[in-house]
């Protein structure tokens, strides 16, 4: 299960990076016991399977919760999307004892380097996942990557680079937003290569590396 493949306790669970962090939550929510509110600090598409609250009324939200274990809070935004939830994320906690965050947006890029505003990570956030897409290694850096021009600034890379395993780790290492990296969209042969070699280049740095998909 991936809820224990990241060892996760009963807080507020942020989800940064790119290329899988709405799956990875959506996937948490059903393995994670107990209560859940999914929700967001920046977009994020509601979650069709679950009730979707909105307003500041804590009491509506806790009725919800009763009705439905897993539910997504968030106000609405542009095209659809919700923006962060009205209540605050430490009153959150104690209606729920899993409060899962998106905190961070990539335009559906599988990398993502982070500009000084980003990610938006709630203080009250206890667990920091940082979501890599492996689809992203082997093209170019302008192609692949959210903010290109950070990418290349922290690696010393060229945008008409191709993106490696090694080149990515040295990115986040540089970034230093998380101590867990998840590898996602990991299913060939290959992509599990440069798993390990992306994993590897991390191996000094104190950040732990799973893959999967």
């Amino acid at each position: 299960m991936f809820s224990q493949m990241f060892d996760l306790k009963p807080g507020v669970v942020s989800v940064i990076g790119s290329g899988g962090k709405t799956t990875l939550l959506s996937t948490l929510a059903r393995e994670l016991p107990g209560p859940v509110i999914l929700c967001t600090t920046t977009h994020i598409l509601p979650f069709s399977e679950y009730p979707l609250i909105s307003g500041d009324d804590a009491g509506a939200l806790k009725a919800a919760l009763a009705r439905s274990r897993i539910v997504c809070l968030g106000q609405p935004g542009k095209d659809g999307k919700l923006t962060a939830p009205a209540l605050p994320f430490s009153l959150l906690r104690e209606l729920a004892p899993w409060v899962l965050v998106e905190a961070d947006g990539s335009k559906r890029l599988p990398l993502k380097a982070h500009a000084p505003y980003e990610p938006v990570i709630p203080p009250e956030s206890s667990h920091t996942i940082l979501v890599v897409g492996a689809s992203g290694f082997g093209r170019r850096v302008e192609e692949t990557v959210h903010r290109p021009e950070v990418f290349c600034r922290l690696t010393g890379a060229e945008p008409g680079d191709v993106v490696t395993p090694a080149l990515t780790a040295k990115a986040i290492a540089r970034e230093g937003l998380a101590r867990q990296v998840f590898v996602n969209q990991v299913e060939e042969a290959e992509d599990w290569a440069g798993a390990e070699e992306f994993a590897r280049a991390l191996e000094d740095t104190g950040i732990s590396v799973t893959a999967g998909s």
